[in-house]
């Protein structure tokens, strides 16, 4: 008979729960407090906001609504900057909504943000990827594969077409000896030929279960030596090989891509602020403990070290660190114990 695995499932891993009693309508006067007279009080603003979960500061824009006849994103726009600006309109808008915003900006802003691209359509469930697209097209106008479509070429894509249809199969079992098929295929598709067959590595990539793709992985190491990485940087180039590596990296372990993803958004000249801001927020309620613990075992230094250093350096050489107090705060809750 076939091994077949069983994959059990796992507990809340987030880094934010609820608070108790939260009241959207007392939350509300919080924020107009805030944002009214002289100045705004962004500590109080982020002392609110990073006490809550997604849940329960989504409600606060139809609140305040209600309250004030007024729109809080639109208020809040006109009151803050910058980062700080960008962190508090993510919070407020749910998971799908977020995500839809995010991939409209990887596609139409200056130069298509591919990694972006990859790291929401790799990572999210395919009933996650379905709202997504519901969202994209109700908000933008037309539907994300078009978008997609219209913005890349060739392989990438191809790969970009098939995460975008939310249709990976989600079964928990693994079946041993179809994982071996399928790694057979791989090997044949690429370091067993000349040339590459990317079709063939696209249909297992986007299509086949992460617990089944997770033994394929294994099962290709040990038939070729080889971890799938490498064999996919010797067979391909450009986008559509730093695409299928990120897709591999998410499935085999998504905190460690998460950590990782942190950690070259931190590195070299100038953060890449949209990347820290986008990981940061949609992470915190899914699996922040676990990437906070690869970012440690990987870097052997703690994710707030790094971001608080980072963010540090960043302020002085932007605008001074006049914003450092408000922005650390802004990060602390992601940390909470």
């Amino acid at each position: 008979p076939p091994t077949i695995w069983r994959i059990p499932t796992s507990r809340y891993r987030g880094s934010i729960k609820d608070f108790p009693g939260a009241d959207p309508l007392r939350d509300v006067e919080v924020l107009r407090k805030a944002m009214k007279g002289f100045g705004t009080d962004e500590k109080a603003i982020i002392e609110l906001l990073g006490n809550r979960t997604n849940k329960q500061r989504v409600p606060l824009v139809a609140a305040y609504k209600t309250t004030y006849g007024k729109d809080l994103f639109r208020d809040l726009k006109s009151e803050l900057t910058g980062n700080f600006e960008d962190l508090v309109v993510a919070m407020l808008k749910t998971p799908t909504h977020f995500d839809a915003s995010e991939l409209r900006e990887a596609i139409k802003g200056a130069g298509t943000d591919e990694a972006c691209l990859i790291e929401i359509l790799s990572s999210r469930s395919n009933a996650e990827i379905i709202e997504i697209n519901k969202v994209y097209k109700a908000e933008y106008g037309k539907t994300l594969e078009d978008s997609i479509t219209s913005d890349t070429s060739g392989h990438f894509r191809r790969l970009l077409v098939s995460l975008c249809q939310g249709n990976r199969d989600e079964r928990e079992t693994v079946d041993i000896s179809l994982a071996k098929q399928d790694a057979q295929k791989l090997y044949a598709a690429g370091e067993n030929k000349v040339g590459t067959d990317e079709s063939q590595f696209n249909a297992i990539l986007c299509a086949r279960s992460k617990p089944h793709l997770r033994a394929v992985f294994h099962e290709y190491q040990q038939m070729c030596g080889r971890e799938i990485e490498k064999s996919i940087c010797r067979e391909t180039s450009g986008n559509l090989e730093n695409g299928m590596v990120a897709v591999v990296k998410c499935i085999k372990n998504t905190p460690a891509y998460f950590a990782e993803r942190l950690n070259k958004a931190m590195k070299g000249a100038g953060t890449k602020d949209r990347t820290l801001i986008r990981v940061m927020v949609s992470r915190s309620e899914v699996d922040m403990l676990d990437i906070r613990q690869e970012y440690l075992k990987a870097y052997g230094k703690s994710l707030y070290t790094d971001i608080s250093v980072s963010l540090f350096v960043h302020m002085q050489i932007r605008n001074g660190a006049n914003n450092l107090e408000i922005l650390k705060k802004s990060l602390e809750f992601y940390f909470q114990k």
